[in-house]
């Protein structure tokens, strides 16, 4: 086994970093960025499952994301389901993390930091042996 295990989600892959694409509105604007491929998609269910394509296999083609849905009966239903995927993980990859804006430290926090040095302070001062002046 050469390849280490990946850290996606199931059913998601991707050869490549997105770029700034503009989000789609919808499915059919998204699908036509698509490679669509079907595919029967084994496992139990007898004849129905071994002579029906119902799997579905989307390639977005910008990106390189690969989604697989085969947990239907349907194709229709698998489609829906990738597409969804595609979806979640394409905005996944575009999101951006808003930065941080410095802000000041509260007084109050700064009173309780300072009043938990002070506190910790006298228990140190608790330790040295007594002074033999202080009788």
């Amino acid at each position: 086994m050469d390849n280490p295990p990946s850290r996606k989600p199931p059913g998601v892959t991707a050869d490549r970093e997105p770029e700034d694409t503009p989000r789609t509105r919808n499915d059919a604007d998204l699908l036509g960025q698509c490679r669509v491929d079907t595919f029967r998609s084994g496992g139990p269910g007898g004849q129905h499952r071994n002579k029906v394509e119902s799997g579905i296999r989307l390639t977005h083609l910008p990106t390189g994301v690969v989604v697989v849905s085969r947990g239907h009966r349907s194709q229709h239903r698998n489609r829906q389901d990738a597409l969804r995927r595609l979806r979640t993980e394409l905005e996944r990859r575009t999101g951006r993390e808003k930065p941080r804006i410095p802000t000041s430290v509260p007084r109050a926090q700064r009173e309780k930091r300072l009043e938990g040095k002070k506190k910790r302070a006298r228990v140190k001062l608790m330790r040295k042996k007594p002074d033999p002046d202080d009788h």
